[in-house]
């Protein structure tokens, strides 16, 4: 089968588009006959080696996709051939077929198109399990989002005003920000206009956020940990800035804040009855129209070095998608 090869940790340029051994179907896996993937930032982690799973090369990225079942194992009852799912393995999307745990694919409404699809397992069940399950976030909250207009911030920023927070959106440009108004936020906040603690403590009369979504990391949760309310809850997602930062315990101590980690990949593995239990309810939402994905780019299988260059320089907003039956773009 055709995919993106990783043969050695690099930057994205070093896949190699060429043909891979289609893995066998164990007895609780289904193959999916892969349409589109969805592209997200821990993808050019997972390539560079710094992600904190290794999968065995020559591998495959991707985690997260959409498409059709050609195969069930025996004990998978829930699944047949030419189910339309969606899925999110952890790796091997970036293929024309993959083969994932049964848990991690899900049947999908009619008439959702497979390309929006494959941009909602990851960013979506990320966010939902942040807001809802770790955050607690409540109707009353005021609810401030990081890199807001990226893949998980934009979800964040959708759902949080869905669950009836105030959102306050925070991004580094008047076009990004428009967007998250597009999509339900109450506030902006441009990072390049002051300190966020001002701007933040100025929308929030002098109380700061409630739950602050950092899936940025670095100098942006130095910052968020001064704009917190008391008893605030920092929802830790990723470091896309790239440094990891070190929050200052007394601040925590002081505003009484929690620290909150969010590992979906992890949740998803070891509770993957409440994972099918989030994404049931997404999945509902989006049949309902009170999700509307949104898909900045799309790029044909092979130029997945140009998807995720444009999601590690901040080009793309919202998501990236790879559709694995368009030809090459020139």
């Amino acid at each position: 089968m055709k995919a993106m090869i990783c043969r050695a940790h690099g930057e994205p340029e070093s896949l190699e588009y060429g043909d891979l051994p289609t893995p066998a179907t164990g007895p609780d896996e289904v193959r999916i006959a892969v349409r589109a993937a969805g592209v997200n930032f821990p993808d050019i982690l997972v390539v560079q080696g710094k992600y904190q799973f290794k999968t065995p090369f020559p591998f495959a990225p991707g985690m997260e996709c959409a498409g059709e079942i050609v195969e069930t194992g025996a004990n998978v009852t829930h699944l047949r051939p030419g189910d339309r799912v969606a899925a999110h393995p952890w790796n091997g999307c970036f293929a024309e077929q993959v083969v994932a745990p049964a848990a991690t694919a899900f049947k999908l409404p009619d008439g959702i198109d497979l390309a929006t699809a494959a941009a909602c397992p990851v960013t979506y069940g990320t966010v939902y399990h942040a807001l809802v399950d770790r955050g607690e976030l409540r109707a009353d909250d005021t609810l401030l989002v990081l890199g807001a207009a990226g893949g998980v911030g934009l979800n964040a920023v959708e759902i949080g005003k869905l669950l009836g927070a105030r959102v306050i959106a925070a991004a580094g440009s008047a076009d990004k920000l428009a967007l998250c108004r597009e999509y339900g936020a109450d506030e902006t906040v441009d990072y390049g206009t002051g300190p966020l603690r001002d701007q933040v403590k100025a929308l929030t009369g002098g109380r700061g956020a409630d739950v602050i979504f950092d899936a940025v990391g670095g100098d942006m949760t130095d910052a968020a940990m001064r704009c917190i309310n008391w008893q605030g809850r920092l929802l830790i997602i990723g470091f896309a800035g790239g440094r990891i930062a070190r929050v200052p315990a007394n601040l925590a101590l002081l505003k009484g804040v929690a620290l909150v980690g969010v590992a979906y990949q992890s949740f998803a593995n070891r509770d993957p009855a409440a994972s099918r239990t989030n994404m049931a309810t997404l999945l509902d939402w989006l049949a309902a129209g009170r999700l509307r994905p949104h898909i900045s780019m799309r790029f044909p299988l092979p130029q997945a070095p140009d998807a995720m260059r444009a999601i590690a320089e901040r080009r793309s907003t919202g998501k990236v998608v790879l559709l694995v039956d368009e030809p090459t773009v020139s």
